[in-house]
């Protein structure tokens, strides 16, 4: 226990700090069960409690005005990059967008407690140039409250901690070893889920180039988008529906269970227009196809999106 405690001792809030900014700036690293070790070592006087939540902070707020700055200068890319990086399931893109519509800005005194929805919650304060002034010290506390919620509960249990912390000094290197395959066991089970996820979600999808040739023919196909309000207020795919995932356009009651149908979401894993397309299926629908990419597959191959507004269709700049 010593000669751990002798290293946190030396690279302990060095150590703190890197390894949040790592996590906040998106790699699967779990932070937590540092910053308890840490924090038990706060109730020995081994490190400073004060010191220790300012670098775990300093860690995550340098990453949060990374996302931030990108959210402001790359709009929604951003969001849909974010998707490919998390380990969690890719409908957070919506959800998180209708929570931020909700509650605004003070989404992020808490939205990091809900697993992937942290660094979408930041990204957004940046596309929707939420002020720097209002976004910092909300970020600030947001970014305190989770990360001294670990430190305190290591202090508060730091006898728990250091008898783990004994019994893997003597098992020596197995002990390094245990940690390192709790580790990967983390990973495994993140990425497991994922697949999983996505698995359960896959479905015949329609590509960009299917979907605008087909609404140049006489029979458009009918399209519907379950993205969020604000979302949507940047453009939509011409002649798109607004659709919540579970609660369809009551246009939708009186359609030909036949016809051809074309979901689509924001995130490039397509998971809320997947969840969308269960949900049409179940009410009896046949011919339901995800967009493979998402709207920002149709943007990035050069095709319109419209704006929707009191009636009004003009073009998205």
């Amino acid at each position: 226990m010593e000669d751990v405690v002798r290293l946190i001792e030396q690279f302990g809030l060095l150590a703190v700090f890197f390894t949040v900014l790592l996590d906040e700036g998106g790699l699967p690293i779990p932070a937590s069960p540092l910053l308890a070790v840490a924090g038990a070592l706060t109730a020995r006087g081994e490190l400073n409690l004060t010191a220790l939540i300012a670098a775990a902070v300093a860690g995550s707020v340098i990453a949060d005005n990374g996302w931030y700055g990108l959210g402001r200068t790359r709009g929604r890319r951003v969001v849909g990059f974010l998707c490919k990086l998390s380990l969690s399931p890719d409908s957070c893109v919506r959800d998180t967008e209708t929570l931020f519509v909700r509650v605004g800005p003070s989404a992020l005194l808490f939205a990091k407690f809900i697993p992937a929805l942290g660094n979408v919650t930041i990204a957004l304060a940046g596309i929707t140039r939420v002020p720097f002034a209002i976004f910092l010290p909300l970020e600030v506390a947001g970014a305190t409250l989770y990360l001294a919620t670990p430190i305190l509960l290591g202090r508060i249990f730091h006898n728990a901690v250091s008898e783990l912390l004994n019994t893997l000094e003597r098992l020596g290197v197995i002990g390094v070893g245990l940690l390192a395959a709790a580790l990967l066991l983390y990973l495994f089970i993140r990425w497991w889920q994922r697949m999983l996820f996505i698995r359960q979600l896959r479905m015949d999808r329609i590509t960009v180039e299917e979907l605008a040739a087909l609404l140049d023919n006489e029979r458009k196909p009918l399209v519907l988008d379950v993205r969020s309000r604000a979302a949507r207020a940047e453009g939509v795919i011409p002649g798109a529906i607004p659709a919540h995932p579970t609660d369809m356009h009551p246009v939708l009651a009186h359609h030909d269970r036949d016809a051809e149908i074309v979901v689509y979401c924001a995130c490039p894993n397509e998971a809320t227009a997947a969840v969308a397309a269960k949900h049409l299926k179940a009410a009896g629908f046949k011919r339901i196809r995800p967009l493979l990419g998402g709207v920002e597959a149709w943007a990035l191959a050069g095709h319109q999106l419209v704006i929707v507004e009191d009636g009004q269709i003009g073009a998205a700049a």
